[in-house]
């Protein structure tokens, strides 16, 4: 019998919504069809405004989460077009939201003793556009229970790349990029981390310096040098010599962190910083592989940064003794990796089975994630 579940996905990247419709059923997983909505630039421009504090933040902190599942709406329309399909077949949607605030780490003053995670969101709204069970807010329960929160996609990473008698490391390039590291004992701990920025800063970067969103192909970066002394500057983070668990955000690698590091390189040339930028994600990614993932056989690499040729060229020219290449060579697209980890993650609650992995987490032990919106 068919089991289809929705997973939908809008990352750190805030460039739009992607959306799978999956099958399940025979114990493996069917990418269906494929969607995708892009944030017009008035909507971005909001989100990136909501992810540091401002004025009224909570009424459009509110508002933005309705516009978020108006689109996540749209984007299941879209799925439905594609295949003809309808509400009452699809088990669950798995519906992350969009992350503007990433605080997981417990503090002095914190009386309750855990951090915090907040995705903007309404799962109400979208079961009632959708007619479809909703599954959201995965990761609060992993931050109860005193882990990071993230990343949550090692225990589906395992779940359809993991190999036997193999080590598999997999590099998920979004605006932060995480790393998997899959056993190869099936008895043997996942690893999973945030090994620094992914595309956000290259992204920021670019749409201040040219207009445009993202350097494509890293074209943009290639015609650059890398600037060693701005390197290491941006490299002296202490994120980067903390030991997992660990996750990140924009709360940290920001446009404001950047511009605050440039303040001595005034005369650079924009495409000089974008090169070190590339070099910035390269660099902590290759040396994250170095550390926990050096006897893989390969680096498998999906999200949007799967996209950078010249990003993908440092990280091959940094780890020569690993095939560094694309996730559609390994059965699933780059930018179906991650609605389809919440497609699978939806599925866990629905049959309320774990979806964190405390040893990539640090929570204190495995956790039915998320809650869930009745169609």
């Amino acid at each position: 019998m068919p089991e289809y579940y929705i997973g939908l996905m809008s990352g750190t990247s805030l460039d739009g919504v992607d959306g799978v419709l999956v099958d399940f059923s025979d114990a493996g997983l069917q990418v269906l069809a494929r969607a995708s909505q892009p944030f017009d630039t008035a909507f971005r421009a909001e989100l990136l405004a909501l992810n540091s504090p401002s004025h009224n933040e909570l009424h459009r902190a509110a508002m933005a989460g309705s516009q978020i599942a108006a689109a996540y709406a749209q984007v299941v329309k879209n799925l439905f077009e594609q295949v003809g399909g309808h509400a009452a077949e699809i088990c669950a949607i798995g519906a992350h939201g969009q992350t503007v605030r990433h605080q997981p780490h417990r503090t002095s003053n914190d009386a309750a003793g855990v951090g915090y995670t907040l995705q903007l969101n309404n799962p109400a709204l979208l079961a009632e556009l959708t007619g479809i069970t909703v599954v959201a807010d995965f990761r609060s329960r992993d931050i109860a229970a005193g882990g990071q929160g993230a990343p949550l996609v090692p225990a589906f990473h395992r779940h359809v790349f993991g190999q036997a008698n193999t080590k598999v490391a997999v590099l998920n390039l979004g605006g932060i990029a995480n790393l998997s590291v899959l056993p190869s004992d099936a008895d043997e701990p996942v690893l999973g981390f945030d090994c620094g920025p992914g595309n956000a800063l290259m992204d920021a970067w670019c749409l201040q310096q040219t207009g445009q969103t993202f350097d494509a192909g890293g074209a943009w970066a290639a015609s650059g040098q890398c600037l060693p002394d701005l390197l290491a500057l941006l490299r002296n983070e202490p994120y980067f010599n903390q030991a997992p668990p660990k996750s990140t955000g924009r709360d940290l690698f920001s446009l404001s962190w950047l511009q605050n590091k440039l303040q001595d390189f005034a005369n650079a040339r924009g495409q000089d910083i974008q090169a070190t930028l590339t070099e910035l994600t390269a660099s902590a990614c290759v040396d994250c592989v170095k550390s926990y993932a050096k006897d893989s056989k390969f680096l498998m690499v999906c999200g949007g940064g799967a996209f950078n040729h010249y990003l993908m060229q440092r990280l091959q020219a940094g780890l020569p003794d690993l095939r560094v290449s694309t996730s559609d060579q390994h059965g699933l697209p780059p930018l179906d990796v991650e609605a389809a980890a919440f497609a699978w993650l939806a599925r866990q609650t629905m049959l309320r089975l774990p979806g964190n992995l405390p040893d990539a987490t640090g929570a204190s032990g495995p956790r039915v994630l998320g809650a869930i919106y009745p169609a």
